[in-house]
């Protein structure tokens, strides 16, 4: 049995790495191996051969079963036709939204849709909608509740998300929550047109998330103004919207980010509690009339408590994976009990992971799933089988059960040090010393009272509140105390297979039973996997362009040294490139310092991202074309304005700025793209001009002034292909082979035009679009002294990792 359901989990894996589901004949293929596997599993008379068969069978159901939901979501797609165009859906509020500092965020059920004619549409069942103020007119939009019917005019697109190494797969995301468009809500003025039409139509989920609103709403208001109010939230109901991005910082670094949340450890307690409270009373109901254990033992009655109370906690959490592995996991160890049959503790997280799977496929797709399976896996490694002393009376000491507890958090600590490095590329070096205090802390008292304040009738529903929200404030004191230290975490670059492979046997040998020969030598396995160094280009120099949206962010690396030219843009208040996209590649890569960072100029999509990036990872010096005063430049360690003429030369790579001169600065009124950092990056007979936001009075400068320095081989588009930019003579000057466009996908601008576009395709130039191909790089390969130009070689992310929901 459990080789069939690992089996399944695997082929559920599987499928999730493929670029395009399986067609007819495949599938059909498939069905005739499953069929000759299940009667192998039958008939073989080895057990090998058996158990070999069963996982076979497994691999092929798990495989075909992602592919028909996966086809089965896909098939709710909006029509091309109808992305931009204003329409009229009428539907639920289906989640709880969520409002950000521009607006509200919202899952929406359609119930019927119609186009600016009045005539139905088939839209996507499900959409995501973001309903934004009008600071003009200073108004917002009306507060929502979950199983609310609106009717709403709205623009929709399709799914699409920003596609670099390391960030978060949005679209894959999009397609788990079965959400097949997204857009926007068009108007919040009362004659708008929107309107509600019902205050609650009732259903199951809408039932839940009401309550999971009015839960929220109770603990925002007695905790109204304070800091760790979103973490108190996350406690009860799942939603970590609230959390800060410095708390997640500090949470992070410190290794207790698992704790701020409903995890599993919770869910068990709160079901313990209620199974305990019911088979008491329900034993102590023998000495009344109703002798109830006469009718049921009082164990089932226990058993079936703490399954229902695990179920409605888990469904106010949210369903998340660790949350549903702990609930499948109880309700199997109750069937079992109800059934008279012993349940192993590998057959139970067994069956929980096919149950994970077999409603949610995607889960595979995040940490988290890795994460909670692999500790419980490493608990039952370090536990079962192996002998415990005990006191003469069989019971355990209290001495003895906190040994066991620091055993098993040593264990977990160790044993998924190989997986959160092949994950995240980073491990919290104060992370054991952080969950001793935070684990009983948060567990044991913050979450316990902050479920009873969730409920508890007022006054004392706010005393319990403040009294969890204390709690949390003394242990944030002590996690950024701890989080401060340079060594908290130790970073390294995502691993190849083999380090992983080295990594997770080091694991196992370092955890073995005792007896086991030379235990210690289990970490010099880990040592490919913490010390290997980011890779660097040997020769020449290599560009990544980042997927940012609608703006600029380029890192350009030689064999020693790096640059960061533009930081992306500003997406809200708390995210920009420099955290969504930036950083989290530089994290995957092991990339902790940066050479230099040049910002061409201060638009909110070349700049945007520029102090978080400053404030993570140090940067040797930062060039702009900045007002002096800038807040970027106030936090650079140390700054130089770009000047036509700077040059410099790293490993053979030489460096050229080209624009803007110093009289430029001295130009009343002059806008910030006329002051854009242009720099030209060569090396042997290869070359790339990033021309930031320049138009065509500053290509005119430049062709005037230096025309012999323009000839590239590859072109960062001015100003993502506007209308203002690529003149045909600029073009005809820098004769590239290639063409850079980092745009947002429908971006309002419509960058890049259509005419400019039309000037690089009539001259032959290949272009590269980052809303199409995602993030792009490129290796400028030197030629040898004296011998041939260099090459570049092209990779783009959606081609290199294509999946199957790539663009649907």
């Amino acid at each position: 049995m459990r080789g069939l359901l690992l089996g399944f989990a695997s082929g559920v894996c599987l499928l999730q790495t493929r670029p395009a589901l399986p067609g007819m004949m495949q599938t059909a293929l498939l069905l005739m191996a499953l069929m000759l596997a299940a009667l192998l599993a039958r008939r073989m008379h080895r057990a090998w051969a058996r158990v070999l068969a069963r996982i076979a069978s497994g691999v092929i159901t798990g495989f075909l079963w992602a592919a028909l939901l996966a086809t089965q979501y896909l098939a709710e797609e909006l029509p091309v036709a109808l992305e931009g165009q204003e329409l009229t859906v009428t539907g639920v509020v289906a989640n709880l939204p969520y409002r950000f500092e521009r607006g509200l965020r919202f899952h929406f059920t359609v119930e019927q849709a119609a186009g600016a004619d009045g005539s139905a549409l088939a839209l996507p069942s499900r959409i995501a909608l973001s309903w934004y103020d009008d600071p003009r007119a200073k108004l917002s939009p009306p507060a929502l509740r979950p199983g609310e019917r609106w009717r709403l005019s709205v623009k929709l697109k399709r799914p699409h998300g920003n596609a670099n190494l390391g960030g978060f797969d949005y679209e894959a995301w999009l397609l788990e929550q079965g959400l097949r468009a997204t857009g926007s809500v068009r108007g919040v003025a009362p004659d708008s047109g929107n309107r509600k039409l019902d205050a609650f139509v009732f259903s199951p989920t809408a039932m839940v998330q009401r309550c999971r609103g009015w839960l929220r709403e109770r603990m925002a208001t007695a905790l109204a103004g304070q800091r760790y109010a979103g973490v108190i939230i996350a406690l009860v109901i799942g939603d970590q919207r609230d959390i800060g991005q410095d708390d997640w910082k500090v949470f992070t670094r410190t290794g207790i980010g698992h704790l701020v949340s409903i995890s599993g450890l919770h869910i068990t307690m709160v079901a313990g509690l209620f199974a305990a409270s019911v088979q008491a009373l329900w034993r102590r109901s023998f000495y009344t009339r109703a002798q109830l254990p006469l009718l049921l033992p009082a164990q089932k009655v226990a058993a079936l408590a703490g399954t229902a109370a695990a179920l409605v906690y888990v469904l106010l959490a949210g369903f998340g994976v660790p949350a549903q592995r702990t609930l499948y996991m109880i309700a199997v160890l109750g069937i079992a009990l109800w059934t008279g049959r012993i349940a192993s503790v590998s057959h139970v997280l067994c069956t929980a992971l096919a149950m994970v799977l077999l409603l949610d496929p995607w889960a595979v797709l995040w940490p988290g799933f890795w994460l909670s399976f692999s500790a419980v896996a490493v608990i039952l490694y370090v536990s079962v089988g192996r002998q415990r002393s005990s006191a003469p009376d069989g019971t355990a000491s209290r001495r003895q059960m906190l040994c066991d507890a620091a055993r098993t958090q040593y264990a977990v600590t160790v044993g998924l040090v190989p997986l959160t490095l092949l994950l995240f590329g980073q491990i919290s070096l104060v992370s054991p010393l952080a969950n001793a205090v935070a684990i009983p802390l948060v567990s044991f008292a913050v979450t316990p009272l902050a479920l009873a304040g969730s409920v508890a009738p007022a006054p004392l529903s706010a005393w319990l509140l403040q009294a969890a929200h204390w709690l949390v404030a003394q242990l944030a004191l002590l996690l950024e105390w701890l989080s401060g230290f340079a060594l908290a975490v130790w970073a390294a670059p995502i691993p190849a297979w083999w380090m992983f492979a080295l990594g997770l046997t080091g694991m196992l040998w370092l955890l073995a039973p005792r007896g086991w020969p030379a235990r210690w030598l289990g970490l010099l396995l880990w040592l490919p996997l913490l010390l290997h160094a980011p890779d660097a280009p040997e020769q020449g120099f290599r560009v990544t362009a980042f997927d940012v949206g609608q703006g600029n962010a380029l890192l350009v690396e030689t064999a020693s040294h790096r640059l960061l030219y533009d930081t992306g843009p500003a997406y809200t208040p708390d995210s920009d490139g420099g955290s969504r996209v930036i950083l989290p590649y530089l994290r995957y890569r092991g990339i902790s310092r940066l050479d230099a960072m040049l910002v061409s100029h201060s638009d909110i999509d070349h700049a945007g991202g520029a102090l978080s990036v400053l404030d993570e990872i140090d940067v040797g010096w930062v060039g702009s074309s900045l007002e002096p005063g800038h807040e970027i430049i106030n936090q650079a360690s140390r700054h130089s304005r770009c000047l036509a003429g700077q040059n410099w030369t790293w490993d053979g790579v030489r460096f050229e700025m080209l624009h803007p001169t110093p009289s430029i600065y001295d130009i009343p009124g002059q806008k910030p793209n006329g002051r854009s950092c242009t720099l030209k990056v060569s090396a042997g007979g290869v070359s790339m001009l990033l021309a930031g936001d320049i138009e065509a009075p500053q290509e005119s400068l430049l062709l005037s002034g230096m025309p012999q320095r323009l000839p590239s081989t590859v072109l960062l588009a001015p100003h993502h292909g506007s209308g203002t930019s690529s003149t045909p003579d600029f073009l005809d000057a820098v004769a590239p082979q290639i063409a850079v466009f980092q745009v947002g996908y429908r971006n309002r601008y419509r960058h890049p035009k259509a005419e400019v576009e039309q000037r690089y395709v009539a001259r032959g130039v290949r272009r590269l679009r980052s809303d199409m191909d995602g993030a792009v790089v490129l290796d400028f390969a030197a030629s040898a002294s004296g011998g041939a130009p260099g090459v570049v070689g092209i990779e783009t992310r959606r081609l290199k990792q294509k999946r199957y929901w790539f663009g649907r």
